[in-house]
């Protein structure tokens, strides 16, 4: 009578019979890949899905230059008009589902056209930053005009005085009684243009920068 074969599989040319110590611990590595790549794909919805909401963000003429699928944009901007929280959040479920399909090259423009956005608003940002400590001191200091001036020649030095001088007569309290109070100077219109004029100036020296390091580049590759 002849034996009954075993049930079982072969790995590698090795026979593995069903429920054999092997047959156990190689089910067990079998299940522990497949559930690192659960996690995986979960991490990667979940990071797919934020973007999505990132673009919500995204300015025009970035998101134009995106390969987007006409149903992600729509999608995207159906999530926008949406105002109700369970609805907005069902919908951008939507939308990191659509992510998934896109190519992996469009995924690469969409973050790098994140990025750029991010950097403009910190640019943006450290300008304005610039332009108001600039103004505090011109007000404040009497030597800080000549700084000015010195680094930026092209100043209508005769609009900038008339404007500190109106500045600081506007700043002055308008009696003891208001200090006693703890009253904040009052800020007229001049504080304001001198900001404005500040603001312009700082971002027409950063624009002729920005155009002549080419020109310097090339100077230095000639030579």
């Amino acid at each position: 009578m002849s034996r009954k074969p075993k049930k079982g599989y072969y790995v590698r040319g090795e026979f593995v019979a069903e429920g054999s110590e092997l047959d156990l611990e190689l089910k067990a590595e079998l299940k522990g890949t497949h559930e690192a790549s659960r996690t995986d794909l979960k991490r990667e919805s979940t990071e797919l899905q934020k973007l999505g909401e990132e673009l919500l963000t995204l300015r025009p003429e970035l998101m134009a230059r995106l390969d987007l699928s006409e149903k992600l944009r729509d999608a995207l901007a159906e999530a926008k008009r949406i105002t109700n929280f369970e609805g907005k959040r069902r919908q951008m479920q939507f939308v990191g589902k659509l992510m998934r399909l896109i190519e992996p090259e469009a995924l690469v423009a969409v973050r790098a056209a994140l990025q750029e956005q991010h950097k403009g608003s910190a640019q943006g940002t450290l300008a304005l930053h610039k332009a108001e400590q600039w103004r505090d001191r011109l007000i404040a200091q009497d030597d800080a005009f000549g700084d000015w001036v010195l680094q930026h020649p092209g100043t209508d030095t005769q609009q900038l005085r008339a404007l500190i001088r109106q500045a600081r007569k506007d700043a002055l309290p308008v009696d003891k009684a208001a200090v006693s109070h703890g009253l904040a100077p009052r800020q007229g219109r001049a504080y304001r243009e001198i900001f404005q004029l500040v603001r312009e100036q700082l971002a027409s020296a950063d624009t002729t920068d920005d155009s002549a390091a080419p020109d310097a580049a090339s100077q230095v590759e000639t030579g």
